[in-house]
């Protein structure tokens, strides 16, 4: 190890250090901001939203004990002020239901509260269940809220309807303190309808299905659903009427509280729960979100800003919470991935702050979006909801959002079959980037030619401090030749950002879901030909046959474009050649066999190009050029030029001439 690596080394721990610090304290400074503001609002007995920035601090520091024990004595408080209240303030986890059906009707919990200005009326659970082009909407008048969401165009892997959540899994909600201090969640009262139940078909533009939460002498909260025809998108209005003299005064924001668990839809879990995360909009700003592919078990952020929408993304389906008029204040959000035996893979929550006025008539207008990732879909109604549509990053993402997605719809207007379109797509892209290939290929072809003249200069050079001479040299021999030693990896680094484009295109394409092609029957998971009575770590339980045309088509390539003397001069060079296909195979084996089909065409039509290319560059004609250039002297480039006249107008001498002088 030379003096420049450990200086390095040292250089990089102490950026480590330094980050770690500036780190470190900005997390000190915004809990302790969150602790005092929490504090003062405990003072003043906000409870409430004492408790909710309390759990802000929990969030960014979990080990401390002092917020949590504010938080339990905000919620002993008030057990003690209302012993008949049978729900508690701290969030109790539901337990997971076994799997995505219907469940039978059940009887209303008891009410929440007891004082006669804010009993709701006690009944029977009922449903309202709504059918329009698209989807299937069941509403139960416990919590007013929406109990499942049906996709009807759609399946699961198995068969099974696409249900994207059902009621047992579910939680929506307002939440509030009243004047006396109560803790009131509509998400557990009864909500009478105002409109038919039983099963109504959307048969006229729009429908409104209503719901009401009485709360007596002209107190009331009423859910309305606004259901079009043939949309994915429904309105959702929220009136409060008399409610200034039941919700605390000093409140300016009540709570909506959102939580549900994602169904396993697709066959390869791990690819959806890769692609699955909670995406949020600041307002008027960028889209943001939790982490994807993260191997935490649960992730937690806090936003401090306005949102516009909130969105629980799945690989290939959404549901997401739009504000319409006014945005939400703050909010959090909270993703728990589920154990691999239960039927839900991922658990999502979000706690958002609705901005809220002591008003006798009060009214929320609000969206919600039950439905596919499709790009077009989403990005017809604005918002930038096509963002749920993850497609890279920076230039990745332009690549496919203005030349992948356009060409590819392009072709589906004339075609069906997807598995033809991948091909043709395939072969549009590789014409494209022929010019870069032919570069390449011709650069590789001159390098293998002057392969025995660059093995004399090193034979000609054989010691250390003779390495400057030799790479001289060989820099003169390629001059002479008409060869840049980039010339053959600049063009495939180029090629790089389309080849990376693919990989997030396929794996998030609703096109291709359950699209069957030759031997696999859905182009957007693994086409397994053989399953595995045992798990080999990374590669899997199954073997993919589009993986292993990709693997053994890109050793093929590689090995007939590779010199044949390279291996006997660097012997590790052979084993590298195998260690990389065989990696990719290994890793992508879980991917999308559409990934793997355009990897495998890419390389049997990059091998096309080769031959062609072959047919236009000779060896002869290489060696000629070479032959007529050997003892005319090398024309220096302008840059050398001016570094060789600024060496000498600073008195630059060499340590040979220098010599002579003394």
């Amino acid at each position: 190890m030379d003096r420049n690596t450990i200086v390095g080394l040292l250089l990089i721990g102490l950026l480590f250090v330094i980050f770690s610090y500036y780190n470190s304290s900005k997390r000190n400074k915004a809990y302790q901001q969150e602790l005092h503001t929490a504090d003062s609002l405990y003072q003043v007995q906000k409870y409430q939203q004492a408790r909710e920035t309390y759990l802000k601090a929990i969030n960014i520091k979990p080990s401390e004990l002092y917020p949590r024990k504010k938080v339990t004595q905000i919620d002993s408080l008030v057990a003690l002020l209302h012993p008949d209240t049978t729900k508690k303030v701290l969030p109790v986890t539901k337990k997971v239901p076994e799997a995505v059906t219907h469940p039978e009707k059940k009887q209303a919990p008891a009410a929440v509260v007891t004082k006669p200005e804010i009993t709701p009326r006690k009944g029977k659970e009922q449903f309202i269940t709504i059918e329009n082009d698209l989807m299937i909407l069941r509403l139960s008048t416990i919590g007013g809220r929406v109990y499942s969401v049906q996709l009807k165009n759609y399946k699961t892997w198995d068969g099974r309807p696409l249900i994207l959540f059902n009621g047992d899994s579910t939680e929506f909600g307002f939440r509030f303190f009243t004047a006396d201090n109560r803790l009131i969640n509509t998400n557990d009262l009864y909500f009478s309808p105002l409109t038919d139940t039983g099963h109504i078909v959307v048969n006229d533009s729009i429908y409104t299905a209503a719901m009401r939460l009485s709360l007596g002498n002209r107190k009331y909260i009423d859910f309305r659903y606004i259901i079009p025809r043939n949309e994915y998108m429904i309105h959702f209005d929220v009136e409060m009427h008399g409610m200034d003299s039941v919700i605390a005064r000093n409140l300016t924001d009540i709570s909506l509280r959102w939580k549900l668990f994602m169904p396993q839809q697709e066959q390869g879990r791990l690819n959806e729960d890769n692609y699955s995360t909670i995406k949020f909009k600041y307002y008027k700003d960028v889209v943001d979100g939790l982490r994807m592919r993260s191997s935490k078990p649960e992730m937690v952020k806090n936003i401090p800003t306005k949102l516009e929408w909130i969105a629980f993304k799945d690989q290939f389906f959404s549901s997401v919470l739009i504000s319409s008029k006014q945005p939400f204040l703050s909010g959090s959000v909270k993703s728990v991935k589920m154990p691999p035996e239960s039927p839900y893979f991922r658990e999502c929550e979000t706690d958002l702050s609705v901005p809220y006025q002591p008003k006798e008539n009060l009214s929320y207008h609000m969206r919600m979006y039950f439905g596919p990732n499709n790009f077009k879909t989403l990005k017809s109604y604005g918002m930038d909801l096509q963002e749920l549509v993850y497609l890279g990053k920076n230039i990745i993402r332009w690549i496919n959002q203005f030349v992948i997605i356009p060409i590819f719809n392009w072709l589906h207007k004339y075609m069906s079959n997807y598995g033809i379109i991948i091909l043709l797509l395939t072969l549009i892209i590789k014409m494209g980037l022929f010019p870069l290939t032919y570069k390449s290929y011709v650069s590789q072809a001159k390098m293998k030619v002057l392969k025995p003249y660059v093995d004399e200069i090193n034979a000609k050079y054989p010691k250390k401090e003779d390495a400057m001479k030799k790479q001289q040299a060989t820099m003169a021999l390629y001059k002479r030749a008409g060869v840049s030693p980039m010339g053959g990896c600049l063009p495939m680094i180029l090629q790089l950002p389309i080849l990376y484009a693919m990989f997030r295109f396929f794996p998030t394409s609703i096109e291709l879901r359950q699209q069957s092609f030759l031997w696999a029957h859905d182009l957007s998971t693994y086409d397994s030909i053989l399953h595995l009575p045992f798990t080999i770590p990374m590669y899997g339980d199954h073997v993919s046959l589009f993986t292993l045309l990709m693997t053994v088509s890109t050793i093929i390539t590689m090995k007939i474009n590779s010199p044949s003397s390279s291996s006997s001069q660097m012997p590790g060079m052979k084993g590298m050649m195998y260690f990389m296909p065989v990696t990719f195979m290994l890793f992508l084996n879980n991917f999308s066999a559409a990934l793997n089909y355009y990897y495998f065409l890419a390389n049997l039509i990059t091998f096309g190009q080769n031959m062609l290319a072959k047919s236009f560059v000779k060896d002869e004609e290489i060696l000629k050029k070479l032959k007529e250039t050997k003892n005319a002297p090398v024309k220096k480039s302008k840059w050398q030029q001016r570094m060789e006249e600024a060496a000498k107008a600073k008195g630059y001498r060499s340590p040979k001439n220098t010599k002579k002088r003394r």
